[in-house]
């Protein structure tokens, strides 16, 4: 009698490390040439503002380079497979809004000032603070969560406070949260924070753990109209609710953008969990139905609906009579700045982006696009678009369904939130309370934006982690039958009854086989989208996910 047969542990490939080191070594080779570009922009700035350029003008650069040095090296150490492209995509975003609002500052300083203008005073300062704080969160949240799972075992409290924050600003009193007539803000003092930055990460982690668990329940079709099979009526509840918060947002908070942002992310990952075009129709109906109803009750009505009545008026017409030099005259100053740009724009330094109200803010894609030009601006939506990209790779990369929503929903919020912000300053959609990711003045939206970041690494990782690898998917050997499924060629328990597998007793001065365990398999986290999801019996270690990795080899049967 021999023993019985054992397949040999799945072990990382011994390319693993080689494909780890290369990947940090694009990152960091990415990283200087983006730096390069900063410094550039930095020498440009200077020539046209100074006339020379002063011998410490590459400090703010340097400065930056070791912020993000230090991220890196997080990353090499606790996500050696995460994505290489990210990191240097938004730490050229990050730092090029830094320089700009340096720029701006000088140019606020007379001439002969300028040349002794610290390198941490007004806003550019302040925005390479906040950069320094927000990357070390990111970093700190990367070195702790090792597992991107681990978010939904939060979820349900994580909606609930994204909930809190996304409609406190509404209830508060105008002298604690308007800024532009847009209630988006807390403020006490000279202290002011935007909650909703923070309340998009959080409600993109429950509606991910939720779509998990609902998604065929979801999915099911009742009717099929013109070839598109539509939910049953009693399965729209959730959208529904949703989409009423969605106009309280508009209403009470009257900002456009950040309603489009929480209802758009909704229905974006509900179509990623369902794969159901009819989900998209319906929530555009009922937005752009909700967007219209309110416009014609601020026509007929005023109140609460007064606002966005105004700025969709400014939007459609903002040169009426004399609306160009009153409630349109920021949109004016912003097309007025594109179109002074023209196709190269005037040279970094040499714009009057100043012109424009809260060009450091909302308009700050308006100010850079005066100096660097529809090239310049081209350029910087390529970057955008190569995060969303990449967060996008990730979530069809990883394996298990929790992280495909995630990660999909936060690379398609960052997308719609340049859109939204974009589509303001260019006249595209009415005006928004929005900032641009990256590029904005401001520490809420650069610490959630980093946070965001954060996630996309620690998802992209797994992802991309190779079979076997630390924190890498391992399949069971295909030689061990899966927990409570009887081995191939034997009868099925009748039902109600358990079958007890006969141990097999080892030949006497034989050892016994050791077990087959693979080394550093993580163990499914309980209420993870590792589990089943809906129905009856299912193998643990079986795939739930709704798209197989494309970079992990599958073994054979």
């Amino acid at each position: 009698m021999t023993a019985a047969a054992v397949s040999p542990p799945v072990a990382a490939p011994p390319a693993a490390g080689k494909r780890a080191r290369r990947a940090r070594r694009t990152e960091l080779i990415l990283l200087v040439l983006g730096m390069i570009v900063v410094v550039g922009y930095l020498a440009a700035a200077e020539a046209n503002l100074l006339g020379t350029i002063t011998p410490d003008f590459w400090v703010p650069a340097g400065i930056l380079g070791v912020i993000y040095g230090g991220m890196h090296l997080v990353i090499r150490l606790r996500a050696p497979y995460a994505d290489p492209v990210i990191l240097p995509v938004v730490a050229t975003l990050n730092s090029l809004g830094v320089v700009f609002l340096r720029r701006l500052d000088l140019g606020g300083v007379k001439t002969g000032e300028r040349a002794d203008y610290s390198i941490l005073a007004g806003e550019g300062g302040r925005q390479l603070l906040w950069t320094a704080i927000a990357v070390t969160m990111a970093a700190v949240l990367l070195w702790f969560l090792t597992d991107h799972r681990t978010i939904s075992r939060y979820a349900w409290t994580l909606g609930f406070v994204g909930i809190i924050l996304m409609m406190l600003p509404a209830i508060l009193p105008r002298r604690f949260s308007e800024v532009n007539g847009a209630k988006l803000w807390i403020k006490v003092g000279s202290f002011s924070i935007q909650p909703g930055e923070f309340a998009k990460l959080m409600l993109a982690s429950f509606f991910a753990y939720y779509l998990v668990r609902k998604r065929e329940v979801l999915a099911l079709a009742s009717k099929r109209v013109l070839g598109i099979d539509f939910p049953r009526g009693r399965d729209l509840g959730p959208i529904l609710a949703v989409w009423v918060l969605s106009l309280v947002v508009l209403v009470f908070e009257k900002d456009l953008g950040t309603a489009l942002l929480y209802f758009g992310l909704f229905i974006v990952m509900l179509y990623i969990a369902t794969e159901r075009v009819s989900w998209l129709l319906i929530g555009l109906i009922l937005f752009f139905g909700g967007a219209f109803l309110a416009y014609f009750l601020g026509k007929l009505i005023g109140g609460p609906f007064a606002n966005f009545y105004d700025r969709a008026n400014i939007w459609l017409d903002p040169f009426s009579g004399d609306r160009a030099y009153n409630e349109g005259y920021q949109l004016v100053q912003s097309l007025l700045g594109l179109g002074t740009g023209g196709l190269f724009g005037t040279g970094p330094g040499a714009g009057s982006p100043g012109q424009v109200p809260e060009v450091h803010n909302d308009f700050v894609f308006a100010g850079m696009g005066e100096e660097i030009g529809l090239i310049g601006l081209t350029a910087l939506l390529c970057l955008y678009l190569l995060i969303v990209v990449r967060g996008l790779k990730a979530a069809l990369g990883v394996r298990d369904s929790f992280g495909k929503l995630l990660a999909g929903g936060l690379a398609f919020t960052l997308g719609l939130q340049v859109f939204v912000i974009v589509g303001g300053v260019s006249r595209l959609i009415p005006l928004t309370g929005q900032t641009t990711p990256f590029l904005s003045a401001g520490g809420s939206s650069l610490m959630a934006n980093w946070l965001l970041v954060a996630i996309l690494l620690r998802v992209s990782d797994a992802a991309r982690a190779p079979l076997g690898a630390p924190g890498g998917m391992i399949r069971p050997p295909a030689s061990t039958p899966p927990p409570g499924r009887a081995p191939v060629g034997t009868a099925a328990a009748p039902a109600g009854t358990r079958r007890n597998a006969p141990t097999p007793q080892p030949t006497p001065g034989t050892p016994s086989a050791p077990p087959a365990v693979s080394p550093g398999v993580p163990a499914p986290l309980p209420g993870t989208a590792e589990q089943p999801i809906i129905g009856g019996d299912v193998d643990p270690n079986a795939e739930t996910e709704m798209i197989d990795s494309p970079s992990r080899p599958k073994e054979n049967p």
